[in-house]
């Protein structure tokens, strides 16, 4: 008989599967673009401003020679590579077809051509031209060349820096590369210099302000922190080391917090479908009155009844779970796929999340039993003669 009233409205059953379906495939739509968001601005931090550990000082610079220290770190199994930076500003002028273009200040980045490489992948965001080669080299961030009208490879541009005893330091260099970044984690208005040229303009010999370390095992950040912070212990440094969590905090709580409210919106949703549920079992009590008088003149119990409809919640909630999660995954590995950009320019991390996945399914599936006891309750309150009379 629980058969027979699943088998014989079949829209209703569809309607209601459909449903729960489109709630999971909201939920999974969700995780997939903002969570992929997510974990793609976390990429490019680490891929271009801070490695899975930041090492910097409490205070100034980072005294002790970045030869040692790298040295160091690359002596521990789970660093891949580790390179210094110096993060610093300057007035910068460039002249085109032949009009000065004004001063303004710019970020200034100091790497060292040869270790950045292996510990950042911002050299592959050069689309014109090369990454920083010899010392007086200059790659321009795509708004930074755009503010100063769009100089070529070849040109030069004039930068004028204060050192650290505050005086004035005029420095040509020569532009050899275009770098730009999707999204707002790169260095598009920034300018990247040599690191050694940078040192001697700023009279900061061997010194470094900060060394990004790049893990080839991620999950060890931790660890590799403890292990630098028990080597260095009370050095006159005093190093400040973080994981990429803890970097980037400040830009990361916010994204949390959003993606925290969008998976709620989509966890209401689901409710929405749960009283989807709830009125088309309701209507299906209405239409089959007459079969409930007869199941109840034939012996059955009001427990029978309502065993009934719980399976029929049952169904609907397994069929939208697995209609739900096909969508999902389809959607995901087109995501993928196909590179799915954020609003055509930053490439989303997208990422197979089982235990989510698992997770949604099983409250979806949940809901929809929950949502069917209601209207089983009314069922059984029916009286076998009253039933059939109705039908």
């Amino acid at each position: 008989m629980g058969i027979r009233f699943i088998t014989r409205r079949k829209g209703s059953l569809i309607a209601a599967s459909l449903a729960v379906a489109i709630a999971i495939l909201v939920v999974q739509v969700n995780s997939v673009i903002f969570q992929g968001l997510y974990d793609a601005i976390v990429r490019d931090l680490i891929n271009y401003r801070f490695g899975h550990v930041f090492i910097t000082r409490q205070e100034d610079f980072i005294k002790k020679s970045s030869f040692v220290v790298v040295n160091w770190l690359e002596r521990i199994p789970y660093v891949q590579a580790a390179a210094p930076r110096i993060d610093y500003s300057a007035q910068i002028n460039s002249t085109v077809n032949g009009q000065l273009i004004k001063d303004y200040a710019v970020p200034v980045i100091g790497v060292d051509p040869v270790l950045d490489r292996q510990a950042s992948t911002m050299y592959q965001t050069v689309g014109d031209g090369e990454y920083v080669s010899f010392r007086n080299s200059i790659v321009l961030g795509a708004i930074a060349d755009r503010d100063l009208g769009y100089p070529k490879i070849g040109d030069t541009v004039k930068l004028k820096f204060k050192d650290q005893h505050g005086n004035d330091v005029l420095k040509r260099f020569t532009i050899v590369g275009i770098t730009k970044t999707a999204g707002s984690v790169g260095l598009d208005n920034s300018v990247i210099v040599n690191i050694d040229t940078l040192r001697e303009i700023i009279d900061r010999p061997q010194q470094t302000q900060s060394i990004i370390v790049r893990l080839n095992d991620p999950t060890k950040d931790k660890e590799v922190k403890d292990l630098f912070l028990s080597a260095f212990p009370s050095n006159a440094d005093k190093f400040k080391v973080q994981t990429i969590e803890e970097a980037a905090e400040l830009t990361l709580s916010g994204f949390r917090s959003g993606i925290a409210l969008i998976n709620l919106v989509g966890y209401f949703g689901m409710m929405s479908s749960a009283f989807a549920v709830v009125t088309i079992q309701m209507m299906q009590v209405t239409s089959k009155t007459r079969d409930i008088g007869v199941m109840r003149a034939i012996g059955s119990k009001r427990k029978d009844v309502l065993l009934v409809f719980i399976f029929q919640g049952m169904v609907i909630g397994a069929i939208g779970a697995g209609l739900g999660t096909a969508l999902g995954v389809v959607y995901t590995v087109y995501a993928k796929e196909t590179h799915l950009t954020f609003q055509g320019s930053l490439a989303l991390e997208v990422k197979y999340n089982w235990t989510s996945i698992a997770q949604t399914d099983v409250l979806a599936f949940v809901l929809a039993v929950v949502a069917s006891i209601y209207p089983a309750y009314k069922a059984t309150k029916l009286e076998p003669v009253e039933a059939m009379r109705v039908g």
